[in-house]
C-alpha cells in the first residue's frame, strides 16, 4: 500500500445553480463533482504539487480503443514523450481489488506505461511492470526519477 500525503492546496470548487463543480487544472474546465472526479482531481494535485509533474505531461480521460470497446483512462503521466504512469481512480467506497487491477492492466495493454497505480483517494496501490511481470511498489515515482 502506498501512503499518499496530499498537498495542503486543494482543487478549486464552486457552486452554481445549486450544483458543485470542481476545476480540472489539466483540462482547464469545470466538471460536476462526482465521487470519482473528486478522487481524480485530488490525485492530480498530488502529482503536480507533491511529486513535481508538469501539467503539460499529464493526460486526463483520453479515449483508448480496446478490442471491440472504446474506454477512457483516468490519468496518464508522460516522461520523455512516452507513457510513464497510468492511474485508475475509483470513488472512496470502491474497494481496490483484482477487478480494478485487471481494468488498469487492460488499459495498459494499449498505453504501455511501466508503472500503474490504482487509488480510491484513501488507499493507493502501485506496481512496476516489465517483461517478467509486475511488482508492487511502495511509492509513486516522482518526476525527478
Amino acid at each position: 500500500m502506498i501512503k499518499i500525503n496530499y498537498p495542503i492546496e486543494k482543487p478549486v470548487i464552486k457552486t452554481e445553480n445549486g450544483l458543485e463543480y470542481i476545476f480540472c487544472m489539466v483540462r482547464k474546465r469545470w466538471f460536476k463533482i462526482t465521487p470519482e472526479e473528486w478522487v481524480r482531481q485530488n490525485f492530480l494535485q498530488y502529482l503536480h504539487v507533491k511529486l513535481g509533474y508538469s501539467l503539460k505531461l499529464i493526460a486526463v480521460e483520453k479515449q483508448i480503443n480496446l478490442p471491440n470497446l472504446k474506454k477512457r483512462f483516468d490519468i496518464v503521466v508522460y516522461k520523455n514523450s512516452v507513457p510513464f504512469i497510468i492511474i485508475e481512480c475509483k470513488e472512496m467506497n470502491v474497494a481496490l481489488d483484482e477487478s480494478t487491477i485487471m481494468q488498469v492492466l487492460n488499459y495498459n495493454s494499449i498505453v504501455k506505461a511501466p508503472y500503474f497505480i490504482i487509488t480510491n483517494g484513501v488507499y493507493c496501490m502501485g506496481y512496476f511492470m516489465d517483461k517478467d511481470g509486475f511488482y508492487e511498489i511502495d511509492e509513486v515515482p516522482c518526476e525527478k526519477e
